[in-house]
């Protein structure tokens, strides 16, 4: 799955403060929280919703011990066995999404999925497990499923509900900042890309620009190399040429460390076919454009 190591990286910082501010929730603000608060008359953040918090330290120890396991199908059990010891934690959520990052690391899209859905049991609007669903949905649904319609419909509805709760449902308190802004920026990056490849597969290529714009700008530092791709499909189908052509360079450029891989060459094909619209020397603008 794409760029899922991020969410690694960036919820092993934010879940190691459920303790913290379990405790603490209830106190004034202090210290360095007290000195960023905003000014007078200027408006703060969405504050979202309080964090999840263990009430003992039996069952934060457990739920530490949950989250470090590396291995998916360990976690997943670890999450049953906690629930079932802890059936009112509020840290529930959090072990199954976390076993659904490494069930995405290891792109294993079935029990990403599966993991998700048990997330959001717990927590309907959790916009990490709604992305979670949007996106293997929108990547494995095929044209011959029966149910091609009604999952495509589910993808859009779940990456559009998790662009609303990611301002709501996202604790902000007390959370490094910069890693706050980078879990959001993620989040929206990829919802948007699900956004833009429904666009893609019906073939509306404005809608589809407009989507994939914003997931690139969700996360400038990190762009997806797949939404750069069929944002220049998406300029090409629009005759938009010498743009597309920035953007399959872009792609290309995301995709040099690995040259060979199925984003890598359909990037190099649209660069080519570009280069030979520009000059004239392609076929007729319905031709169609390398899949990705």
């Amino acid at each position: 799955m794409k760029r899922a190591a991020i969410i690694i990286e960036v919820v092993a910082v934010l879940s190691m403060c459920a303790w913290s501010l379990g405790q603490s929730s209830d106190k004034p603000a202090t210290g360095q929280a007290a000195q960023t608060a905003p000014a007078a008359g200027q408006a703060a953040a969405p504050a979202g919703k309080r964090a999840p918090a263990a009430k003992t330290t039996p069952e934060f120890e457990a739920y530490k011990a949950a989250i470090a396991l590396t291995d998916p199908a360990a976690e997943e059990k670890a999450a049953g066995d906690f629930a079932t010891k802890f059936p009112d934690s509020e840290l529930r959520v959090m072990i199954y999404k976390s076993a659904m990052q490494k069930y995405q690391v290891a792109n294993n899209g079935e029990k990403m999925m599966e993991m998700a859905q048990k997330a959001l049991t717990f927590d309907a609007d959790d916009p990490e497990a709604l992305v979670g669903i949007a996106q293997v949905i929108a990547e494995r649904t095929r044209d011959t499923d029966l149910d091609r319609d009604q999952r495509l419909a589910e993808a859009k509805k779940d990456a559009e509900r998790s662009l609303l709760t990611i301002d709501t449902d996202i604790p902000t308190s007390g959370y490094p900042p910069e890693q706050l802004a980078a879990y959001k920026g993620f989040l929206k990056s990829e919802a948007y890309a699900v956004l833009g490849k429904l666009a893609c597969d019906a073939k509306s290529w404005p809608e589809a620009e407009t989507d994939l714009r914003k997931s690139i700008d969700a996360l400038p530092q990190q762009p997806d190399s797949i939404a750069v791709l069929r944002l220049a499909v998406a300029l090409d189908m629009q005759n938009k040429i010498p743009e597309a052509i920035k953007y399959a360079d872009q792609a290309i450029d995301l995709t040099k460390a690995q040259p060979d891989s199925g984003v890598g060459k359909a990037a190099r094909e649209e660069k080519d076919r570009l280069s030979k619209l520009s000059s004239g020397t392609a076929p007729g603008q319905n031709a169609a454009p390398p899949k990705n």
